[in-house]
């Protein structure tokens, strides 16, 4: 459902680790907005919802709302880093277009709410 490279993996634990939480999760979603319509959301959560998908990676367990998984099943999940910055990438199978900066697509069938993004 969710593929999550090496590097990608790496990150996501060591940003689950410094949460201040108990037992920590990364939420994958998709929320409306951004410059093509729909943005992805990747946030450290500890609330499971009972309809939550889970699932369970090497180092950490990321969680999925069952309404998010048409637009990012076959999601992959990279980092990468450039000079002295770097950040999460999402390929998504999905996605018909993308913005220049990666945070949000479009799919064939279903558009979203396009807002400027922050």
């Amino acid at each position: 459902m969710i593929e999550v490279s090496d590097k990608a993996s790496e990150k996501i634990a060591e940003i689950l680790s410094s949460a201040n939480i108990r037992n920590p999760f990364l939420r994958v979603g998709v929320d409306e907005g951004g410059c093509s319509g729909l943005s992805y959301t990747l946030v450290v959560d500890e609330q499971q919802a009972e309809e939550d998908i889970i699932l369970n990676k090497q180092d950490f367990s990321i969680l999925v709302h069952p309404n998010s998984i048409p637009y990012i099943d076959g999601l992959e999940i990279d980092y990468e880093e450039s000079g002295m910055v770097g950040g999460f990438t999402m390929n998504n199978p999905n996605a018909k277009a993308s913005c220049g900066c990666g945070a949000s697509f479009r799919m064939a069938n279903y558009r979203g709410e396009i807002k400027k993004c922050d």
